[in-house]
């Protein structure tokens, strides 16, 4: 999926309208429009505030990623990533101990 219809399909899911995004950005509707078309690229700042009003990674809203992850998660993440090496092992092994379960779940 392109940024466009990334923007307009978050957008719409939290309930916000072209209008409001655009003045929480400082931009005119019609810029935002031209974003969501993909007739325009937006700067890097406003691709930015973008993510951050829509709650998602910038690597989401461009497509880099399919993973949608919240403010809150991607917090916890870059926390963790600040721990000693072994603490972060722990935590690691922990979380490959749920994926794994959840994949022999799924299989079924």
């Amino acid at each position: 999926m392109d940024f466009g219809s990334i923007v307009v399909e978050l957008r719409k899911q939290k309930g916000i309208s072209q209008t409001d995004l655009a003045a929480r950005l400082g931009i005119h509707k019609n810029v935002l429009g031209r974003y969501e078309r993909n007739e325009v690229v937006p700067s890097i700042e406003i691709a930015r505030n973008i993510a951050d009003i829509l709650d998602v990674s910038l690597d989401y809203l461009s497509g880099k990623t399919d993973v949608e992850m919240d403010k809150t998660t991607r917090s916890r993440i870059l926390e963790v990533s600040k721990f000693e090496e072994t603490d972060r092992d722990h935590i690691f092994s922990v979380i490959d101990a749920f994926i794994a379960k959840r994949k022999i779940q799924s299989i079924m």
